[in-house]
């Protein structure tokens, strides 16, 4: 199978990639950098930089868009690209288009409307940094052209920290203060989990055509627990709160307890890797050794 990964030296991309490679697929990478393409090229993937890799597309079987971090003003151009290159095969052989969004798109659980967020309902008042994600996921469901699937995966943990890496380099530098209040929690999943479902969802892709998945931990987390936690290991003094101060921070204080279970139903797919807290341990030594490279 030929698999095309759209910001394939990201935080999700570059572990999405390595999943198709380590099962056999002939795997090609976009990124919007030379110096990273020689990065890529070395991890058995096959680099596109810029805009070459819509000269062949048109060959992929799968495509997996990992550049939602860029809005809208990207991600609508990829899939016409993916759409229109499709729409020229035979029909029977559509490309198949994943769309990684995200479980911010649920907005805040709140047990007066639904406590659980679900990935079968539509969702309701996403943070209005990701809210166009929410209406572009139903294009990208609804297109005739494409076998459209839609993965939404929760906060980021393992390896360099994707996400929540600022919240590690705090804990380097001595001090942690951290944007939300006490009583938050998390929806998280491992980047090599997440992976997991992007390759059983992406080696089916035609099966799945027009579903939506969470990717989720079973269970949240709570933000002080994280906190305490990274504390006690980085041996930094306490933590603190701060009030979010842009677009990003308010979303990142987005409490959404997503309970997937059409990735466990369709495919049997169940995150293995130890929880954030458990295992801060691990994950922070492996951050700050990261840094040290």
């Amino acid at each position: 199978m030929k698999v095309l990964i759209l910001g394939a030296s990201g935080f999700i991309g570059g572990p999405v990639s390595q999943a198709f490679v380590r099962n056999g697929h002939e795997v090609y990478g976009s990124t919007r950098s030379e110096s990273k393409a020689a990065s890529i090229a070395a991890q058995e993937i096959l680099p596109l930089v810029g805009d070459a890799w819509k000269s062949k597309v048109a060959d992929m079987d799968v495509v997996v868009d990992c550049t939602a971090a860029y809005g809208p003003d990207a991600a609508l151009p990829n899939l016409v690209a993916v759409a229109t290159a499709s729409k020229a095969r035979d029909p029977l052989y559509k490309i198949s288009y994943i769309f990684t969004s995200g479980t911010w798109v649920h907005g805040n659980s709140d047990q007066r409307d639904g406590f659980f967020a679900d990935e079968r309902a539509p969702t309701k008042k996403s943070p209005d940094l990701v809210a166009w994600r929410a209406i572009f996921e139903r294009e990208v469901l609804s297109n005739p052209d494409v076998n459209g699937i839609v993965i939404r995966p929760a906060l980021l943990y393992g390896k360099s920290m994707s996400i929540l890496e600022p919240l590690f380099k705090q804990a380097m530098a001595g001090k942690i203060e951290w944007i939300g209040a006490p009583g938050g929690r998390y929806s998280l999943i491992h980047g090599d989990d997440l992976a997991g479902l992007y390759l059983r969802i992406g080696e089916g892709a035609p099966f799945y055509k027009g579903f939506t998945f969470d990717a989720a931990n079973p269970q949240s987390e709570s933000l002080d627990d994280i906190l305490a936690k990274l504390a006690q290991v980085s041996g930094c003094k306490g933590y603190s709160f701060r009030a979010p101060a842009n677009l990003f921070e308010i979303a990142l204080t987005t409490t959404s307890f997503s309970r997937p279970t059409l990735g466990r139903a369709l495919t049997g797919w169940v995150p293995k890797k130890i929880g954030l807290v458990d295992g801060m341990a691990i994950y922070y030594g492996t951050y700050v050794a990261s840094q040290k490279k």
